[in-house]
């Protein structure tokens, strides 16, 4: 039980400094406020993170993967493979173009797609491969990359979770077509709200700026069809200090992750692996609990240490998804996926930890013993 002076430690904790205020009120005060200079800027900035390919900026992560998709022109009568252990916008954007969502398996260490199961996914209407960098850890992208090329498949990285992670040096974000990613203020950066797309494509990336702003580049006179989707320069101001430091937090939320490695003993309770040649960037430090998971929780919350799981239902068996599969009569054959959504649990490993804080999450996840 929590002791009368101590305070909860929360799951996740957004940093909202003096420096992101006063570069916030600095922009207000200018008066360019929608996709000014300070969008440009972050671009240009945040395209330092993905071997310097072209950056997009968009009003949030999910407008980064609906607009990638479009970009792309996938739509009606294509298929896309995407992970149903995932946040909802992932095949939320893959619906929102026209396409059709094809869920595949996810293998148990990194919680990303399994090459093997998208390999057996393909079809003659497959388009592209969406990998998830889940909870910042890479997806087997050495192993994907090559079924790609091999089926002529766009990749569409859903780096979403993962700022600055990688795979044997190569930035998330920089295998594909194109990677997204979201600034939401749980990130490990964030702009308030928004989102990024990276291309290596410039032509791509001029269609991404076509595609956010209403289809034009020149006021009022528009070339394609296109949607507001714009980042806000007061967004983007504070990203552009968020960039600053987003190294820094990136190995604190490592070396925290490191620390609860390290100590945390409890029999029932399986730390995260990281893949050879990965850069894990602890999004979330997501644990496996056997046993009873909610009897755990509970304890954890008890002691005042904050939990969540990360996704409990996976997308397949969502409403949108699993009743037009039902009409249909089709089914997902997902057993990681399935096992995972009952046993993950996601402890706190955000930069603003104390010592204290980390010796107290491992005393409280020791301390649940083996018999839940």
């Amino acid at each position: 039980m929590t002791s009368i002076n101590e305070q909860p430690i929360p799951a996740a904790r957004p940093v909202i400094g003096e420096d992101e205020i006063e570069a916030a009120v600095r922009v207000l005060r200018c008066g360019r406020v929608v996709q000014g200079p300070e969008v440009a800027a972050f671009e240009e900035g945040f395209s330092r993170l993905v071997d310097d390919r072209h950056c997009v900026a968009v009003n949030s992560g999910t407008s980064a993967l609906h607009l990638l998709l479009l970009a792309l022109g996938i739509g009606p009568g294509d298929e896309v493979i995407v992970p149903s252990f995932s946040f909802a916008a992932s095949a939320n954007a893959v619906r929102l173009v026209g396409a059709d969502v094809v869920f595949a398996d996810i293998e148990p260490g990194s919680f990303g797609l399994d090459p093997a199961a998208v390999e057996a996914a393909i079809t003659p209407r497959t388009a592209a491969i969406m990998p998830v960098h889940l909870y910042g850890h890479p997806a087997a992208m050495d192993k994907l990359m090559p079924i790609a090329d091999k089926h002529r498949l766009a990749v569409v990285e859903d780096a979403c979770q993962a700022h600055a992670a990688a795979l044997n040096g190569t930035p998330v974000g920089a295998f594909g077509a194109g990677g997204t990613f979201s600034f939401y203020p749980t990130k490990n950066m964030h702009s308030l709200e928004g989102g990024m797309v990276t291309t290596a494509d410039a032509e791509l990336a001029r269609t991404l700026r076509l595609l956010r702003n209403q289809g034009m580049e020149q006021r009022y006179a528009n070339e394609i069809v296109g949607a507001n989707m714009r980042m806000t320069d007061v967004s983007a101001a504070v990203g552009r200090v968020q960039l600053g430091k987003v190294e820094a937090w990136t190995e604190q939320r490592r070396a925290n992750a490191a620390y609860l490695d390290a100590h945390i003993t409890a029999p029932a309770v399986t730390t995260p692996p990281v893949a050879e040649g990965a850069r894990h960037v602890y999004h979330q430090y997501t644990v496996r609990i056997s046993g009873d998971r909610d009897a755990a929780m509970a304890k954890l919350t008890e002691a005042g240490i904050g939990n969540a799981v990360y996704y409990p239902t996976p997308i397949h068996r969502l409403k949108p998804y699993w009743e037009p599969d039902q009409k249909a009569g089709r089914t997902w054959d997902l057993p990681e996926t399935e096992r995972a959504a009952a046993e993950v649990v996601s402890l706190p490993v955000h930069p603003s930890l104390t010592e204290g804080d980390l010796e107290r999450i491992v005393a409280a996840v020791n301390s649940l013993g083996e018999n839940l």
